[in-house]
């Protein structure tokens, strides 16, 4: 059993800031558990925008606080996702969050990550695994 909180993880290697300023993710459940998926809790900032393209991983977002426009890229249809709104992206979309405040969420990838990917050109996160 692992028991874990996120203040346990604050500014460890598990938390995680991308380098563009625009969010910030705390990998409370990560590939070295061996559990066939990781569970994050990230916070998107107003004001900001990010692009992503999960093409090597499902994941599963639900808002907690704050609002932001989710866009699909692919075809340009926008949500308004809002506390208690959920976005599954399991067929690898391209898509851009534009928080209009403060957006945080709790994030759930499928191959897990392992907590070192960082966004390639394209938004997408190498498909990383752990060692043994």
């Amino acid at each position: 059993m692992i028991v874990r909180s996120f203040s346990d993880i604050e500014n460890t290697d598990r938390h995680v800031k991308a380098a563009s300023g625009t969010w910030e993710s705390k990998r409370i459940v990560l590939a070295r558990e061996k559990v066939g998926f990781s569970l994050h809790e990230t916070t998107m900032y107003a004001g900001t925008e990010t692009s992503m393209w999960y093409a090597n991983h499902i994941e599963a977002v639900l808002c907690v606080e704050g609002e932001a426009e989710l866009t699909n890229d692919e075809t340009g249809e926008k949500h308004w996702i809002r506390p208690g709104t959920m976005y599954l992206l399991n067929g690898h979309e391209h898509h851009t969050m534009r928080p209009k405040t403060d957006f945080r969420c709790v994030c759930v990838f499928n191959p897990p990550v392992t907590g070192r990917e960082e966004h390639d050109e394209h938004g997408v996160y190498p498909l990383l695994t752990e060692e043994g």
